[in-house]
């Protein structure tokens, strides 16, 4: 049979910036020339980065990436390269009208491409188009109507992106139709929790469907609040894993493969859904038999904690270096969701780029002061006091607020330290909210939701002490100082803005609250379907009416990593001005 090495190269990209991006694929192609590969891949759009959102509709960006295309092919050339075929994506327009679609010709389409010789020899569009979820394609593209197969050494390759395989028809089973011995699919597919058992089961039926090898290349890295895991996957057509490369990871990935040799005669016409075949040939004759070095691997899973954990770690980092920040600035009240943010920011940057400043008033406890210097060195994070309460005297005399303007007052007082402080001095602050806290409304306005980043918004507040849990038993078990003192985690949660206040005060029990939430936000479920889980109804149409009357907050809250499958933000978008109540014949 033919023999193909193969090169994924399962890598970060920066939207926008083409050229840093370039030089990415020239290194990386690089570095599998020299471990002697014979295809290169790399993933979707990862010339303009991903998702490029609105810049799709500019023109201008359009013609930059077209042009920077050619003038990727051509360097390869200048570098030695050209001899090695590069398939990446990058963003296209349509050469013609779509009338069914009522796009004209010049329409953008989420493209890839695949490089020979100094020349562009085969590009082609994403066929499926998701419309769901984080994803507008329909807004922006038009959809390929072709099966791209190019010939390498001997070896049909049948060429598709991403939402081509997570959908039925189309690519799939037109590769079967083409006789196609290998699948290559490239890919910009975001995190969620638990979308890697997702993720393998997928390739490996898409695997059968196609009825051969399929390889599944990944971006990694982060986008504003999209992370990108990696989880690059080779299966072969009965759906056995040959490798699998690990998440949050940057890297080449090389894989030698036994192949089908391709037909005598060159595949053409029209196979499934209409799809008609584009075959260029490039190497029509098989390599001579070599040893293969690279048989794969099966990269270690990571348990669900840790997962998580890398998601949000690699989400902040991707956001503080690829906007070019220097630096971070939290407000550490001594509990556990600054101590959790503080311990991801200390891992995403390094302690020394993390800034942390305490803002007691007379109403916070001598332990989360304590709590909160303890933090600061266990971490090797910078640690400041900056007391609100003189601040607090002289609002309160000038202005008498009583209650939650009292309250919110002196959250307020802290978000104005901490942006006065991100102005005077540079770092970026972090907003400690996590998803329970949002769902309900439960964070001030101006106050605790300041910030540019929030990395935690997506995480559920049970999720929140099972992190700071597992992050606490990884130090140990590494022989390292837990990061959060272990009284964070026990004491139960305060916003400490009255004398003895626990969040219970206001709140059902964040496991029962949680369990509610993620029924009723993630899963799009109803009142009633909620009370029949058996939870009161009391308390659940108490949490739903909190969670409807608190969107206007939500709105303008900071972007924070996404880790769910809907967190805040393009997954969910609700109208603030909305008066219909799932319990409003409660």
């Amino acid at each position: 049979m033919p023999q193909l090495r193969l090169a994924l190269n399962q890598i970060d990209a920066v939207v926008g910036d083409l050229d840093a991006n370039a030089d990415s694929v020239v290194q990386w192609t690089r570095h599998a020339a020299e471990r002697g590969a014979h295809l290169v891949a790399f993933p979707e759009m990862v010339l303009t980065g991903y998702p490029v959102e609105d810049l799709a509709l500019r023109s201008t960006f359009v013609e930059a990436s077209r042009a920077a295309l050619h003038a990727l092919a051509a360097r390869l050339v200048d570098e030695g390269l050209g001899g090695l075929p590069v398939v990446l994506g990058y963003l296209d327009r349509s050469e013609t009208d779509q009338h069914r679609y009522g796009m004209p010709a010049g329409s953008p389409r989420n493209a890839a491409a695949v490089l020979h010789q100094g020349r562009v020899v085969l590009r082609f569009a994403k066929h499926h188009l998701p419309n769901y979820g984080v994803f507008d394609e329909f807004r922006y593209f038009v959809p390929g109507d072709t099966l791209p197969v190019v010939r390498v050494h001997g070896v049909d390759v049948a060429l598709a992106i991403c939402e081509d395989l997570w959908q039925d028809g189309g690519r799939v089973p037109a590769t079967r139709a083409a006789g196609a011995g290998l699948l290559l699919s490239i890919n910009a597919s975001p995190y969620e929790r638990e979308k890697d058992d997702t993720r393998l089961d997928l390739v490996r039926k898409r695997a059968q469907e196609a009825g051969c090898t399929t390889a599944y290349v990944a971006m990694s890295g982060g986008q504003d609040e999209l992370v990108f895991d990696g989880d690059s996957i080779v299966v072969d057509k009965d759906g056995s894993v040959i490798t699998r490369a690990p998440q949050f990871t940057e890297g080449c990935f090389l894989l030698d493969l036994d192949l089908p040799p391709a037909p005598a005669e060159e595949p053409a016409g029209t196979v499934h859904d209409g799809l008609r075949i584009e075959h260029v040939t490039i190497s029509p004759t098989p390599l001579p038999a070599y040893e293969p070095e690279y048989t794969g691997e099966y990269a270690e899973r990571l348990e669900d904690a840790e997962e998580v954990y890398g998601a949000l770690v690699t989400g902040l980092r991707a956001y503080v270096r690829k906007n070019g920040f220097r630096s971070v600035l939290i407000g550490l009240s001594g509990g556990i969701d600054s101590a959790l943010t503080a311990a991801i920011a200390c891992d995403a940057i390094g302690a020394e780029n993390v800034y942390g400043v305490s803002m007691p008033s007379k109403y916070s406890s001598e332990h989360s002061k304590d709590d909160a210097a303890d933090l600061a060195a266990r971490t090797g994070l910078h640690y400041r006091s900056a007391p609100i309460a003189a601040m607090f005297d002289a609002y309160m005399a000038a202005l008498g607020f009583t209650g939650l303007a009292e309250e919110n007052l002196q959250a307020r007082l802290r978000g104005t330290t901490l942006m006065g402080i991100s102005n005077q001095e540079g770092q970026i602050v972090l907003a400690p909210g996590n998803k329970s806290e949002l769902a309900v409304g439960y964070s001030t306005l101006y106050g605790d939701a300041v910030g540019a980043y929030g990395p935690i918004k997506d995480v559920y507040k049970s999720q929140v002490f099972a992190l700071a849990r597992w992050r606490n038993q990884a130090a140990e078990q590494r022989g390292e100082t837990p990061p959060i003192p272990e009284n964070t985690i026990a004491k139960p949660p305060s916003a400490e803005l009255r004398p003895g206040q626990v969040d219970t005060d206001s709140l059902p029990d964040y496991d029962v609250l949680d369990r509610i939430l993620a029924m009723y936000v993630d899963r799009d479920q109803g009142s009633d379907a909620i009370v029949a889980a058996g939870f009161d109804p009391a308390v659940v149409a108490r949490v739903l009416r909190m969670v409807d009357n608190a969107e206007y907050k939500r709105r303008q809250y900071p972007p924070g990593t996404k880790i769910s499958a809907k967190g805040f933000g393009k997954d969910r978008r609700m109208p603030i001005t909305n008066r219909w109540r799932e319990n409003a014949g409660a």
